[in-house]
């Protein structure tokens, strides 16, 4: 019995849907948050209730909620075909073109992609890509995966085991053999006391190389790493630590996969997050803002290197045999083509550069907030911290429900975030304005004055 009066869709929903990510018995008893409209950055309940969506729905609508234009790109393209597959050499023209416009903005030498459906999907076809790639080496003893402590790369079977978070695994009987975790890049809670970032980054290169020689060279097949770590709590990582991390990788010969899931497409200031730290990857995973979130779409691009193999492999076997059925849909495909045209109307890297640090002041000024330890991000995506004492950096007694607190303040003060742990994460849909930023900051720090009024 639901202890709240529902509509009949949130009735519905509390009897049928099962939620990822969400507490499914809670769920039973008080029903959904029903979002029922979209207008810029805001969304809209089924009270009536005005929120910003601070965490741009997770961390993918770039271009807000709502858009007529791409809606008719889609009532096009549903109109006149509504679905091809792409299988055995078939396409249209949408994929083709925005197959071409990605490689266009990928990073030199990375002409050559992959249409898939999801984030978890493109990651799992990369995972097998590197095997298919090693295979062709002759070199299938490459099997082991490195990511790092803390990451997120999806909820499949095998993304799961990539993703190196013990909640996902608990219950699933995951993750399987063959994956390996190094040291998350969290300078402020993982560094040793008066260690900089860049000694913090040398330690973390010197560890992931003892890990690499334990295991053996031989055996390590790719190294897998976001940028800025999503889901673990928007970590951007510290000085210099992709500089020596990819230095390592690259004296091992292993491969680098990036996952841009959240980062590319101007999240962090440049097109890639790959190209703000310096990374050169040989593998691109990307989904979320390459359709603005409008339509279920991703990509693996492929160094070109990585694509020979393939192709000796496809020679090998008479047919490259992967493939879902929704890989470069028409509808999808036309939607991401036309949010990348619209991305290069609005100068999109250049909107971002011009208001990141009016965002990034937005945290600092919380720096001295009593409730928070930390504060810090790029371009478009930032968290803090929370804790009970600034100088010891210890955390708030669980009963206290802290994290719950906020939620239930910001969603007062109409500002939806993203809550990981004992962070709060914000990266807004990128059509932000500063006027919107300063709103967005002001809302969070009357919500944080509440709950520290509420605490003492």
């Amino acid at each position: 019995m639901l202890t709240r009066e529902l509509n009949s869709a949130s009735a519905l929903d509390a009897a049928h849907s099962v939620h990822p990510h969400t507490n499914l018995r809670a769920h039973l008893e008080q029903g959904p948050l029903m979002i029922v409209k979209g207008d810029g950055i805001h969304v809209i309940d089924e009270d009536g209730n005005r929120y910003i969506e601070g965490a741009a729905g997770l961390w993918c609508a770039s271009l807000g909620f709502g858009n007529a234009r791409l809606g008719e790109v889609a009532k096009t393209v549903m109109t006149d075909i509504g679905y091809y597959h792409n299988f055995r050499g078939a396409s249209t023209p949408a994929a083709a073109e925005l197959s071409a416009r990605l490689a266009a903005v990928a990073p030199d030498g990375m002409d050559r992609v992959l249409l898939q459906s999801s984030g978890t999907e493109a990651n799992d076809t990369a995972l097998k890509l590197v095997w298919y790639y090693w295979n062709a080496k002759g070199a299938p003893e490459r099997r082991k995966i490195i990511s790092r402590s803390g990451a997120y790369h999806g909820t499949g079977t095998l993304t799961s085991c990539l993703t190196a978070k013990a909640n996902f695994h608990a219950g699933f009987g995951l993750p399987f053999s063959g994956f390996l975790y190094t040291g998350m890049p969290y300078h402020y809670r993982m560094a040793r006391p008066g260690e900089s970032e860049q000694e913090f980054s040398t330690r973390l290169a010197e560890e992931l190389e003892a890990m690499i020689l334990a295991e053996g060279p031989e055996t390590i097949a790719a190294f897998w790493a976001e940028p800025v770590m999503g889901s673990g709590g928007a970590i951007t990582p510290p000085e210099g630590y992709f500089e020596k991390v990819q230095a390592v990788v690259r004296k091992h010969g292993i491969l680098f996969v990036a996952d841009e899931v959240i980062c590319g497409f101007g999240r962090t200031g440049e097109m890639w997050g790959s190209q703000t730290y310096g990374i050169e990857p040989d593998l691109i995973c990307c989904a979320k803002a390459l359709s603005a979130a409008m339509q279920p779409i991703s990509a693996v691009i492929i160094r070109e290197h990585v694509f020979q193999a393939m192709l000796e492999q496809s020679d090998r076997y008479g047919t490259f045999v992967h493939g879902y059925t929704y890989g470069g849909h028409p509808v999808a495909s036309a939607v991401a083509l036309e949010v990348l045209k619209i991305y290069e109307e609005m100068d999109l890297i250049g909107h971002v550069k011009s208001i990141a640090p009016g965002f990034l002041a937005g945290f600092e000024a919380l720096r001295d907030h009593p409730l928070v330890g930390d504060a810090r991000g790029v371009g478009l995506i930032g968290a803090i911290e929370m804790v009970a004492d600034k100088t010891t950096k210890a955390m708030h007694d669980p009963s206290l429900k802290v994290m719950a607190r906020i939620d239930a303040a910001t969603r007062r003060n109409g500002l939806i975030t993203r809550l990981i742990g004992n962070r709060l994460a914000l990266s807004p849909p990128q059509i932000i304005t500063s006027g919107e930023i300063e709103e967005m900051f002001a809302r969070l720090k009357a919500s944080l004055d509440t709950v520290a009024a509420e605490l003492n």
